[in-house]
């Protein structure tokens, strides 16, 4: 086996893992430059918040890079606000979340990043909300009055018991639905004081909202919105991108938050329609973008440049997809170097056909008859019957669907299920 090859194709395997880019360290070696434009109406609508307590959405398809951008964005404006940024997949069982949670999860991380930043907080003031916590989360194996570390370790044990302890979310969600007003007031005391002590301006940027499924997205912002705007400083929430779709829901989101909604698009590798095309070319600016991710997670030696340009084109202008295919195909070299330790390997189209065959099966297997209906005049309309549809969402949600923009809103079906389609006799394919 050729020690030096295997070892290769593990660091290119490890660089493809499917994490955002959110240490420096990270940034440093993996960035590619997207997406200042989106920064840009970002830091506008924060720094022009009228009153300071600005609420703007932020949506697009589950991994097209909004998570590194919030990272990076909160990088370049910490120095002027008091930033705190977390994913609240790290805090509270996904299925778990709720509009309480995610006030008492703000709660909990403000206090925690002060503490973090030895914010000088007066002792007996930090007592009384440490006190306030412990009694919450049932958390009274602490001595509150110990030693000055004693805060940040009660925080971690809280933090853990928000996420791991579904009685403890229990009565907190029992203690606080009727009387929000409360848990608002505790927070904005929180975000009060740290402002006084930082002369900074405090904003909240809550992670991978996004990623809730969206039976339960419904659930948080339909009924309850107006209680996750209340907090008097500006917070940054992810949604699907999906509930823009959903007239009432997206007109209530809207209305709440000012309008204060940003889009991050998918990377349009083609023009509408020129997909269909043999002769069309792909759009350079999408491709160089996506050529540069590959070619800074996989060394040049391992894949062949022409089966590169295909995985840009195959991943539909999609971060994640184009990270997820190129680790298929590492992780089926992995397995060719220790069957044939002498040969030579690199990622080739053979390669590529063998992962798009796993992730088109792994697609494939969840579409029922009214699915592929709704992708049948996707592809061939660019637009469903039927834009609010609940299995149109679905498929919008889970990437089967991928939603395009330029002067106007346009769909596509994911390049890998083309083929599927077209097998099922759904649509013809020159």
């Amino acid at each position: 086996m050729s020690q030096e090859l295997l070892n290769s194709f593990q660091e290119a395997y490890s660089n493809l893992e499917l994490f955002p880019l959110m240490e420096q360290n990270e940034m440093t070696k993996f960035r590619v430059e997207y997406g200042d434009d989106l920064i840009a109406d970002l830091n506008q609508l924060v720094e022009d918040s009228p009153n300071g307590d600005g609420k703007i959405v932020f949506t697009g398809h589950r991994g097209c890079g909004k998570s590194t951008l919030l990272a990076e964005f909160s990088r370049q404006i910490q120095q002027k606000y008091f930033v705190v940024l977390f994913s609240i997949a790290d805090k509270i069982e996904m299925s778990a979340v709720n509009h309480i949670n995610i006030l008492f999860a703000i709660a909990v991380n403000l206090m925690s990043e002060a503490e973090a930043r030895r914010v000088e907080i007066p002792q007996s003031t930090k007592e009384a909300l440490y006190k306030w916590f412990a009694t919450r989360t049932r958390t009274e194996e602490l001595n509150l009055h110990a030693e000055a570390e004693i805060g940040f370790d009660l925080l971690k044990l809280i933090s853990s018991k928000l996420k791991a302890d579904a009685t403890v979310r229990d009565e907190i969600k029992q203690e606080f639905e009727r009387k929000i007003s409360d848990l608002v007031a505790r927070i904005n005391e929180i975000a009060a004081l740290i402002q006084a002590a930082t002369k900074q301006d405090v904003l909240v940027i809550i992670d991978d909202l996004d990623k809730l499924d969206l039976g339960r997205v419904n659930e948080i912002y339909r009924d309850n919105i107006k209680a996750l705007c209340q907090p008097n400083f500006r917070i940054i929430y992810t949604i699907p991108i999906a509930v823009l779709r959903e007239t009432f829901l997206s007109t209530i989101i809207a209305t709440e938050t000012n309008d204060q909604i940003v889009v991050m698009p998918v990377l349009k590798i083609f023009e509408k329609g020129k997909n269909r095309l043999s002769y069309a070319q792909p759009r350079l600016e999408a491709t160089e973008i996506l050529g540069k991710v590959l070619e800074k997670r996989i060394a040049s030696e391992l894949i062949a440049d022409a089966t590169a340009d295909k995985i840009v084109i195959y991943s539909g202008g999609v971060l994640r997809e184009l990270i997820r295919i190129s680790k298929e195909c590492c992780r089926i070299c992995l397995r060719m170097i220790r069957r044939n330790p002498t040969e030579k390997i690199i990622i080739d189209d053979e390669i590529l056909g063998q992962a798009i065959n796993k992730i088109r099966n792994d697609f494939s297997i969840r579409l029922g008859k009214v699915d592929l209906d709704i992708l049948q005049s996707v592809y061939q309309q660019f637009i469903p019957h039927d834009p609010k549809q609940a299995e149109f969402l679905d498929l919008l949600h889970g990437l089967y669907v991928l939603e395009y923009r330029n002067d106007e809103t346009w769909y596509d079906v994911h390049p890998i299920i083309i083929e599927s389609l077209k097998r099922q006799g759904v649509i013809n394919v020159a």
